[in-house]
């Protein structure tokens, strides 16, 4: 694989002498997205006023952004809804799940999923107040946590922490075999790896689009729904924006005829206008070019950290068939390290309580990037640089 038929970083305005390893938390600012902002705002909000939403298309964009992002996670035209933020997709495709399943009454997940995942899930049961019941089983037990008494089964395709990926296909059998729905959630998958919700014939997927997808801080969740449910699906969120005629005011909820029922209040116009554009840097780009490209860039990173730093300790799996597009490295003074190294124009991030995170984003990573930042890496290693006290002092955000 040749990684410079992949990288693109002429479509990205990139800070002058920093390795960003850093995409799979917030991606870069792909050319052209401050421009189309300064024209949804200026040109279309200013200029048009409350006409906008006819003359400028804005309510058919959340629809043409969801076909963009569902050719990007294998699904077809009119499966994917945007809008709202990932933690309300998850419960909306929670709640929906066990509105399908009547008289099941567990949700399993795994104890090293995304915590606000969790938490939605907590929230939701308590609301419902029915008895149901929480299963977080270590990652690797999750298949044998599934038998006929569960409603939905809710995973994280891509551990956050360490990179570890379930196999998708493999689980959603399983999943279903036992009489349960399957929801996955793609925020560290969408952009990284190629995907196949159609393929695998999960009910559910959600994720965000400011990692791998680029679409800037807060940009706008999405969710998918199997075509052939979508009728079955009742919107526990029912929003204006999901009904089927939002501009009919009818006092009763008449649900769109298409995942865009699981919509819920006004679309975020600029922000869908930010990642419309930002999803240009996908036009002629294949997936599978892309985790080439990935794994490559990983491997030499493992190689290159693990020979300069024994110190560290590889945190993800070995095998980059189970890992996604990060690499994960576990060291005692983690946080500390990680500042000094981000100091030195290296930024990467640290994940709780001793992991040292780097993504891979072969649109704007190359081998000269991976190569600096060993070198980096080992100097701040090497050197105990991180000792300097400035670094152990914790920002909001780590």
């Amino acid at each position: 694989m040749n990684i410079s038929t992949v990288t693109r970083k002429h479509l990205f305005d990139l800070p002058e002498n920093i390795v960003y390893l850093d995409g799979n938390s917030l991606g870069c600012l792909p050319r052209g997205v401050a421009g189309r902002a300064s024209k949804t705002i200026e040109g279309e909000w200013g200029g048009q006023l409350i006409r906008a939403w006819n003359t400028a298309s804005w309510m058919s964009l959340p629809q043409r952004v969801g076909d963009r992002i569902a050719r990007l996670v294998g699904a077809p035209d009119g499966s994917v809804a945007t809008g709202d933020t990932l933690s309300i997709k998850v419960y909306q495709a929670v709640a929906a799940a066990l509105r399908m399943r009547p008289g099941r009454k567990v949700i399993v997940s795994d104890s090293g999923n995304f915590p606000t995942d969790l938490y939605m899930v907590r929230g939701l049961l308590q609301t419902l107040d029915a008895g149901y019941e929480l299963r977080t089983p270590e990652p690797e037990n999750v298949a044998d946590a599934i038998d006929e008494s569960v409603a939905a089964v809710l995973l994280t395709h891509v551990d956050y922490r360490t990179g570890r990926m379930h196999d998708m296909a493999d689980m959603t059998r399983r999943a279903q075999a036992a009489g349960a729905a399957m929801i996955w959630d793609l925020a560290h998958s969408a952009g990284a790896l190629p995907l196949d919700l159609a393929g695998c014939g999960t009910e559910f997927a959600v994720g965000c689009t400011y990692k791998y997808l680029n679409g800037g801080p807060g940009a706008p969740a999405f969710i998918y729904v199997r075509p052939d449910i979508v009728s079955a699906v009742e919107p526990a969120l029912a929003g204006w924006m999901g009904h089927d005629a939002p501009f009919a005011m009818e006092l009763h909820y008449r649900p769109a005829m298409s995942t865009e029922r699981l919509r819920v209040g006004t679309p975020p116009i600029v922000q869908l206008a930010i990642l419309d554009e930002a999803l240009n840097v996908w036009d002629g780009v294949e997936l599978e070019d892309v985790r080439a490209a990935s794994i490559e860039l990983s491997e030499l990173f493992i190689a290159e950290v693990e020979r300069r730093c024994p110190q560290l300790n590889l945190a993800s799996p070995r095998d980059p068939a189970a890992r996604g597009s990060q690499v994960s490295f576990a060291f005692a003074n983690g946080y500390e390290a990680m500042q000094a190294l981000i100091d030195r124009g290296v930024i990467g991030d640290f994940r709780a309580p001793d992991i040292m995170r780097f993504g891979f984003t072969p649109l704007y990573v190359d081998r000269d990037d991976v190569l600096v930042a060993a070198g980096k890496i080992e100097e701040v290693i090497g050197g105990e640089l991180w000792r300097d006290t400035r670094y152990s002092v914790r920002s909001r955000v780590t």
